[in-house]
């Protein structure tokens, strides 16, 4: 027998810490190599971790919420190899990194602690992987998250595999195994209040933690300025109701933000300092030519921004494909990590709960971010007559520090010409 210390790895970008945001074992499971052990979640994607080698679980550092340093013990192992030849490598396998060498400081063994295995264990091992539930890093990590196990759930996806709508079924006491205990009977954090008090407090992990801390810097280092301008999108709307009439599901369904942003990257080359980011400790402004935007999607666990990359070469159709597709795959918890980075500008977008007007906060180190309010029928004078039309605001914010009033104004004025002229934004 020898003893295996699983350090958390380097797991890319120059990371120095990651948050630990569930464990998929406990003390005393039997693993196999490469099956997954935990998540951990960076400043860019969560990651689920997967054990270097095949072994018992003796202990498990860290604690759930709170980050740990790269480098630092996360799970020690009982295993078969000698403490001479074990030389697996820490594996992130959601984020397909390369292996790291035997030598690193990711993979560490000492001296053989025993521990009494039965006959029964040695002869019939337990298959951990075959027992597991089925289901998403996100899920597991919001399971965690309200205390649940999620092996009462009753999962509706293909194969059994466990949906986010059958997480929220469970907490709200819509779908539970016979003999399970009520949501009320949950542990406190899974329940709305505490019987005794009229309040309950619940630290902020994971992604909620990581979107403050974000909105904290971006609230604190940037000099927002606000600049908010209506646009009749009477035309728009039709034209993109005729063309998902006209095509009926041949093609995919056409949403606003396609044209927006078709209309974004045809003015932005002129106003090259709106597509940038600014670094604050170098002083230094980066001026992008491809356009990457990012799309605010709301999921179960917090506001996700996956990125839309080199839009000026999409076509409408293309972009709303794309949309669809990173949108799904954000929800799901199965976007990957170059998906949700490396973002020049963002759209920022409430839908149908869009109210008037926003005054969105600045994606850092980027220093703008446009936000498409509701659309809302109103009667406008038109050529000496009242007509009813269909308006929305498009509100928006900009770091003063690189971007001047005057040129964010005349930025929004094209945007919004070329939206209430959509057959332009259709040619070519």
């Amino acid at each position: 027998m020898a003893h295996h210390i699983f350090k958390l790895p380097d797991i890319g970008e120059g990371t120095a810490e990651a948050e630990l945001v569930a464990w998929h074992v406990t003390i005393g499971d039997l693993v196999e190599e490469d099956q997954p052990v935990a998540d951990v979640m960076t400043d860019k994607a969560t990651v689920e971790l997967t054990a270097p080698v095949s072994g018992r679980i003796l202990a498990l550092h860290g604690t759930l919420g709170e980050p740990s340093q790269v480098g630092s013990p996360l799970i020690e192992f009982e295993t078969e190899a000698t403490a001479e030849t074990e030389i697996s490598q820490p594996v992130a396998a959601s984020a397909g990194l390369p292996t790291r060498d035997a030598t690193d400081e990711g993979a560490t063994t000492i001296a053989a602690i025993p521990v009494a295995i039965s006959h029964q264990e040695k002869s019939n091992p337990v298959d951990p992987a075959a027992t597991r539930p089925k289901t998403t890093p996100a899920v597991r990590a919001r399971a965690a998250k309200a205390g649940v196990n999620l092996a009462d759930i009753r999962g509706s996806g293909p194969q059994g595999r466990i949906r986010q709508a059958d997480l929220d079924a469970y907490l709200n006491g819509e779908s539970r195994k016979v003999g399970q205990p009520s949501p009320a009977a949950l542990p406190p954090s899974a329940t709305t209040a505490s019987s005794t008090l009229d309040y309950r407090e619940v630290k902020l992990t994971g992604l909620r933690r990581k979107i403050a801390e974000k909105m904290e810097i971006s609230s604190r280092t940037i000099p927002h300025f606000a600049y908010i301008e209506e646009v009749d999108v009477t035309e728009l709307e039709d034209v993109r109701l005729s063309l998902n009439t006209r095509y009926n599901g041949s093609r995919p369904k056409l949403t606003f933000l396609p044209f927006l942003i078709r209309a974004m990257a045809q003015i932005l080359p002129r106003y090259e300092q709106i597509n940038a980011t600014y670094n604050d400790e170098s002083g230094i402004v980066r001026y992008h030519a491809p356009l990457h935007v990012g799309i605010a999607t709301q999921t179960d666990n917090g506001l996700i921004v996956p990125v839309l990359k080199n839009a000026e070469k999409l076509s409408i159709w293309d972009m709303a494909e794309e949309i669809s597709r990173l949108a799904s795959a954000t929800r799901n918890g199965q976007a990957r990590k170059e998906e949700l980075g490396g973002s020049s500008i963002t759209i920022t977008s409430l839908g149908t709960l869009g109210g008037l007007a926003t005054t969105p906060v600045i994606n850092a180190p980027e220093v703008a971010i446009i936000g498409p309010n509701r659309i809302v029928e109103r009667p406008i004078a038109r050529a000496g007559s009242v007509e009813l039309r269909k308006m929305m605001n498009i509100s928006s914010s900009f770091d003063h520090r690189v971007v001047d009033g005057y040129d964010a104004a005349q930025f929004i004025q094209e945007l919004r010409s070329l939206l209430e002229n959509p057959l332009a934004l259709l040619a070519g």
